[in-house]
């Protein structure tokens, strides 16, 4: 039994499939029901049918009603939510985003709300599954990606993780072939800016001058039309917000410290104070971010990638189980590398064990104080280093002629 863990031949081709197949189908059918007993855009629960929707539908609708900038009040914002579901009891959802992701907001908004709803998740998790089928072709791959339990989560909350995983994938993925494109998708991020920490170090360090150049493009374009469309006010109202955000959402886990799973929610859900809970973010985040930019000179893309989007999940002190689907592109890239290479001792095994995760990761958390969403970003964070370290040594000549390669393709492109 163990020895099966250990070398991975428990997690066959055939396995993958049926497993992810009956996921597919279990979350496919947990949805349905959702839908299938909801009054108008409520749930039977009372909650609004793709909770964070609300919030992303009712800020869109006070931009196009010229209300743009009390998005960011609290109370007007709980006014238009109440508002939109008919009800005074609806539960209240945040609006914490940068202006940008306002004008995703404002075109959904000229929907009716189911029809925002379905439009807006099936885009990104196409968007997204795109990118993984891009990252290890085939049939299976795609079925895994689909039947991870992350997506029903997100699908469940309608969060944009499917819009990040495919703008940060998509981008690490194009990074050395097109890296102004690269560039482009990775600016877009500005509308999710923690989960953007780690990539301007990234960038210098890996001498990407074209990709900060279409990071730049993008994120002031974006930046520009905002200040087109709304001026001033948006940002202003934006950077207003930000203590009151801090102070309700992240420091006192307003969201709930089970959900959260970053080092800082660790702490605090431990019972620690914010200093030390601060203290242990910041470790984490610069550990992380300084072995990301140490893979970036030396890894292959597929190592350096799949780390780069583990830590821009321990990097940030608010980050919540439906983002870690940016965890799953990770594991994609680590598979892909796997298929080629060869898997290392254990590697199959704490791979299968961070796509499953979040199924329980949560559950788990509130009842036993056990960090395992963390656990297992830290997890394929060190897979990747492992890999780096112990395969790239036998293929030292390669891997200095391709980091050669893009040296030269650079300097003739510049």
């Amino acid at each position: 039994m163990l020895s099966a863990l250990a070398d991975g031949s428990w997690l066959t081709r055939n396995r993958v499939r049926a497993v992810a197949a009956m996921a597919l189908v279990a979350f496919v059918l947990a949805l349905g029901y959702l839908l299938v007993t909801a009054h108008g855009t409520l749930d039977r629960y009372g909650r609004p049918l793709g909770t964070d929707a609300s919030n992303v539908y009712a800020a869109g609708r006070m931009a196009l009603e010229g209300r743009a900038a009390e998005a960011w009040d609290w109370a007007a914002h709980y006014r238009a939510q109440q508002a939109l579901h008919g009800d005074p009891n609806v539960p209240f959802y945040g609006w914490h985003y940068p202006p940008p992701f306002l004008l995703v907001a404002g075109l959904l908004a000229l929907l009716p709300y189911l029809a925002a709803l379905f439009v807006w998740q099936a885009a990104t998790l196409a968007a997204a599954a795109a990118t993984v089928r891009a990252i290890v072709p085939g049939r299976t791959a795609l079925l895994a990606a689909l039947g991870a339990p992350v997506v029903f989560i997100c699908l469940g909350h309608a969060h944009n993780g499917f819009l990040t995983a495919a703008l940060f994938g998509g981008a690490l993925l194009l990074l050395d072939r097109r890296p102004f494109i690269a560039g482009l998708l990775m600016g877009c991020l500005i509308y999710k800016p923690q989960f953007a920490l780690l990539i301007p170090p990234l960038l210098l360090v890996a001498r990407q001058w074209r990709a900060i150049a279409g990071a730049a493009v993008s994120a002031a374009a974006l930046t520009g039309l905002t200040l087109a469309i709304w001026g001033w006010p948006v940002w202003r109202a934006f950077f207003d917000s930000l203590p009151l955000t801090q102070r309700v959402v992240i420091e006192a886990g307003a969201t709930g410290w089970e959900k959260i799973q970053s080092p800082f929610a660790m702490v605090r859900m431990w019972g620690g104070g914010l200093a030390p809970a601060y203290a242990v973010q910041a470790v984490a985040t610069l550990a992380s971010i300084g072995l990301v930019l140490w893979l970036a000179r030396r890894a292959r893309p597929a190592e350096r990638n799949a780390a780069a989007l583990a830590a821009a999940l321990i990097s940030t002190p608010y980050v919540l189980d439906y983002d870690f689907v940016l965890l799953g592109v990770a594991i994609a890239f680590l598979a892909a590398d796997g298929l080629r290479r060869g898997f290392l001792p254990w590697e199959k095994t704490l791979l299968a064990l961070a796509w499953i995760a979040p199924l329980f990761a949560r559950q788990l958390a509130a009842a036993t104080l056990i960090p395992l969403g963390q656990a297992t970003a830290i997890i394929v964070l060190a897979l990747a280093a492992r890999r780096a370290a112990a395969l790239d040594r036998a293929f030292k000549p390669s891997l200095e002629s391709e980091i050669a390669g893009r040296a030269i393709g650079q300097g003739q492109a510049e």
